[in-house]
């Protein structure tokens, strides 16, 4: 090749490089200048679109498990007399009946005799809505009230945040089903978490009021709320009396003025729990129940190592990119915040022992965990703490100069001779200013190709309803369980015989009938219907 030819050559490398340098930073100049206004209302109607999908497989939803024994008798009221408050009469009884005999939970025992498909077989479908409905609400309200009152974020930075948290969590839901469709078991967890969230909001907002009947309002609906999650399940509960104690200490510490606003709900809270935990029915099962827990101090110890084992399990590549994407955001937002941020070892503690203590009380009981019903509401704990405890630590390294001499960082330095003294979270600080919202835009990218294109379609759950719903097998699903009820309802049958589903949704994966009659569930199912014997027949 002649020198001539070579310049040539040379000459369209080095346009073609400027002209791709000048797209990229035309691109990225745009990037930076979106507001976080605009990036929320983006980031809202992401999370959107993701559950449109699971509330549109909630339509083909059926009652199952463990709604029938619990719903038998509210049932029976039902028919026999039509009447609401007969029904609601016959749950309470019913609930009074199970404190002596099985078990404590006063309050979830109560509300799972009142499954809404006792009443109308047909409207399953309120189910995801309810249970969508108040745990991402609730987890919106908290995680945006710790950002904004205690971490000093702006609320639409806080908005944004929550909203791409609640996106994550969705999509990658350690048990969709029995989080979202079932709804025994998301009653029992996810919405007695939901009202130990809302709890939590208001007895921490009461605690910011300036104004004494806003505080006493607050208090107030705290306090009922905390007996409410007192007679739920003992997860939740055992957190709730973990992270209320640890206001309490902390109003003592800082502001005697708050101690009321603290301690009322604490104390409602706790004669709730101790009312849960020491009914008669919590002997008689475990005199019953062949499953040994470990010892106390044993159930301790051993929570913090499933923690950590959970965590590892909890933190996959498609939450990595959510964490990064956030990353400039709170990096920004928290070096606006005028909040003191001087104590992050002490924070990651303390969020790490209250997620640890979420393991405990299945250890104590039964000697296990991955009860995947349970799991789905410490994972949202986790994910929770992961983006509140990140923020802290960002808040941190943004206002090192100012926790260590107690003064703001006059800005006089160049940022060379700052970063001759700049610790490695400074210094990543300072690359995630510089990155900006082009970090930002580019994990996010990647989160919707991992989200879109992953291999197996039923990795996320939002991809797999949609897989669901286009293949057509949950409405052959919902035809099936159909037909089956038409069976169970013909007064003509007594001892019926039905066929294995042909077609049914991933996320849909419950415990089916057996072709044994007298399996637990076949009994469940044939005492709700008096029938002599239900089984499938292949």
């Amino acid at each position: 090749m002649s020198s001539t030819e070579k310049k040539k050559e040379n000459n369209i490398y080095i346009r073609f490089t400027r002209a791709l340098q000048s797209i990229c930073g035309r691109i990225s100049a745009r990037i930076d200048r979106i507001p976080m206004k605009r990036m929320t209302i983006y980031a809202g109607i992401l999370l959107l679109l993701s559950l449109i999908p699971l509330l549109l497989l909630g339509r083909y939803n059926v009652m199952c498990i463990d709604d029938y024994d619990y719903g038998k008798q509210v049932h029976d009221t039902w028919i026999a007399t039509g009447s609401l408050w007969q029904s609601i009469r016959t749950a309470w009884k019913q609930n009074m009946e199970f404190y002596q005999d099985w078990q404590g939970t006063y309050i979830s025992c109560f509300l799972m005799a009142l499954c809404p498909m006792n009443f109308h077989y047909e409207i399953a479908y309120v189910v995801p809505i309810l249970m969508i409905g108040m745990f991402a609400v609730s987890t919106y309200v908290l995680g945006r009230h710790i950002l904004c009152r205690w971490l000093g974020i702006d609320r639409t930075g806080g908005s944004f945040i929550m909203f791409m948290l609640l996106f994550a969590f969705y999509q990658v839901l350690e048990a969709p089903f029995e989080g979202i469709y079932w709804y025994n078991g998301s009653t029992h967890y996810i919405l007695m978490e939901s009202l130990w969230f809302f709890t939590l909001t208001a007895l921490s907002a009461s605690m910011w009021a300036q104004d004494r009947t806003r505080e006493a309002f607050l208090c107030g609906i705290a306090s009922v709320l905390a007996v409410i999650v007192g007679g739920g399940n003992l997860v939740t509960g055992l957190q709730a009396e973990i992270v209320m104690a640890l206001l309490v200490i902390y109003v003592i510490v800082t502001n005697r003025k708050k101690i009321a606003a603290a301690a009322i709900p604490f104390v409602t809270g706790s004669i709730g729990f101790m009312i849960n935990t020491m009914a008669p029915g919590n002997v008689r099962r475990g005199s019953i129940d062949m499953d040994e827990g470990y010892p106390a101090m044993m159930s301790i110890l051993l929570s913090f190592y499933y923690c950590v084992v959970f965590i590892l399990r909890w933190t996959s590549v498609f939450v990595i990119l959510v964490w990064l994407l956030l990353l400039p955001v709170m990096w920004k937002l928290v070096k606006k915040s005028e909040r003191s941020f001087a104590h992050p070892v002490w924070v990651t503690a303390g969020a790490f022992c209250v997620l640890s203590a979420m393991f405990t009380p299945t250890l104590y009981a039964v000697g296990m965990v991955g009860m995947s019903r349970v799991d789905n509401i410490i994972q949202m704990v986790y994910y929770l703490c992961l983006f509140m405890v990140s923020a802290y630590w960002l808040g941190y390294f943004a206002h090192r100069e100012k926790i260590r001499t107690g003064t703001r960082e006059k800005g006089s330095e160049s940022f060379m001779d700052k970063a001759d003294r700049m610790t490695a979270g400074e210094l990543f600080g300072a690359f995630l200013e510089k990155a900006g919202n082009r970090m930002t835009a580019g994990c996010l990218f990647l989160v919707l190709v991992v989200w879109v294109c992953t291999a197996d379609k039923n990795t996320y759950t939002s991809v797999s309803a949609v897989r669901s719903l286009v293949n057509g097998e949950a409405q052959t699903f919902y035809e099936e369980a159909m037909e089956r009820h038409r069976i169970y309802t013909d007064d003509s049958v007594m001892d019926v015989e039905v066929r294995p589903y042909s077609a049914r949704p991933e996320l849909f994966d419950f415990q089916d009938l057996s072709e044994d009659a007298g399996n637990w569930l076949n009994l469940a199912v044939s005492r709700y219907y008096h029938k002599d014997s239900v089984k499938v027949v292949k």
